[in-house]
C-alpha cells in the first residue's frame, strides 16, 4: 500500500469523502458532525493523504496544524472495500510519523461517542491516545469524544 499527499481533486477521494460526510450525519446530529468537506480540507494548515492499494483508493486521513506544537487528526476513513485490512492503522501510523517529524508535542482528535465509532476509539487507544477535554474550538458535546497523545 502506498500513502501520498493528495490534492483532493480526484473522483475517488471525492466519493470517499462524500461517503464519510454521509456516515457522520447518519451517526451524529448536524451540530455534532465535525467532518470537513472538500473546501474545509483545502486549507493551508491541513495536509491530506490517501492510501492506495495499487490503483484502488483504500483510505485517507489528514493532519490539521492548530499551533506549531499541536495538531489535530481529521478525516480518517477507510474505503468499504478495504475494511479490516489494516488501512486505518497504516494511515494513522503515517500521520504520527509526520507529526513527529514536524516536531508537534501533542496530537488530538475528535470522534463520535456513539457505538458506531467504537472501532475508531479502540484504534486510537491502541496507539496511546487518551481521553481528554475538548481542545481548540470544540466544546463539550455528548455526541463527541476527545482524545490526545503527547508525542
Amino acid at each position: 500500500m502506498k500513502i501520498k499527499v493528495d490534492d483532493l481533486s480526484g473522483p475517488e477521494i471525492r466519493a470517499l469523502l462524500e461517503e464519510h460526510l454521509k456516515h457522520m450525519l447518519e451517526q451524529s446530529p448536524p451540530e455534532s458532525a465535525h467532518a470537513l468537506d472538500l473546501d474545509g480540507l483545502r486549507q493551508p494548515n491541513i495536509t491530506f493523504w490517501t492510501a492506495w492499494d495499487n490503483d484502488q483508493l483504500a483510505g485517507c486521513g489528514a493532519l490539521n496544524e492548530l499551533t506549531p506544537q499541536h495538531a489535530e487528526i481529521k478525516s480518517m476513513r477507510t474505503a468499504k472495500s478495504h475494511l479490516r485490512r489494516g488501512v486505518a492503522r497504516l494511515v494513522l501510523q503515517h500521520i504520527l510519523n509526520v507529526a513527529d517529524e514536524r516536531g508537534y508535542q501533542r496530537l488530538s482528535l475528535e470522534t463520535g461517542s456513539m457505538i458506531g465509532f467504537e472501532p475508531a476509539r479502540q484504534l486510537y487507544a491502541s496507539f496511546g491516545f487518551e481521553y481528554c477535554e475538548p481542545f481548540a474550538d470544540y466544546s463539550l458535546d455528548p455526541n463527541s469524544v476527545f482524545m490526545t497523545k503527547l508525542l
